[in-house]
């Protein structure tokens, strides 16, 4: 299944894992997109709250631009950079074209919704 990502109206595909975390986020997309506000934090990532918490499966991960991930159970977390953490992984972008410019330097609202 894929999800749309929207970044401050730049649109991005995100093909999405098979875990409890993705189950219960596509549940949560059910009921209609997700705005979120995301900050950027150490130079490689945008982080923000989801608003509720869903299932974990964290593992040990290095990440890579584009990965989409679930930080303590309620914060997403999109990468333009790389880091290794445990994370549970939610997805990653498809076409990374124009991923880091839409992410920019700065704070980005950020949709969340199911593909058509």
């Amino acid at each position: 299944m894929n999800m749309t990502v929207t970044v401050n109206g730049t649109r991005f595909t995100a093909i999405l894992e098979q875990n409890g975390a993705v189950d219960a986020l596509v549940e949560l997309l059910r009921d209609g997109p997700v705005t979120l506000q995301l900050s950027d934090y150490a130079g490689f990532e945008k982080v923000g709250p989801l608003g509720q918490s869903l299932p974990t499966s964290n593992s040990q991960t290095t990440t890579q631009p584009g990965d989409i991930v679930l930080y303590q159970g309620n914060q997403i977390v999109l990468f333009y950079g790389s880091n290794s953490w445990s994370y549970t992984r939610l997805g990653r972008i498809a076409d990374l074209t124009g991923w880091t410019q839409a992410l920019g330097s700065g704070d980005v609202t950020v949709i969340l919704s199911l593909e058509d």
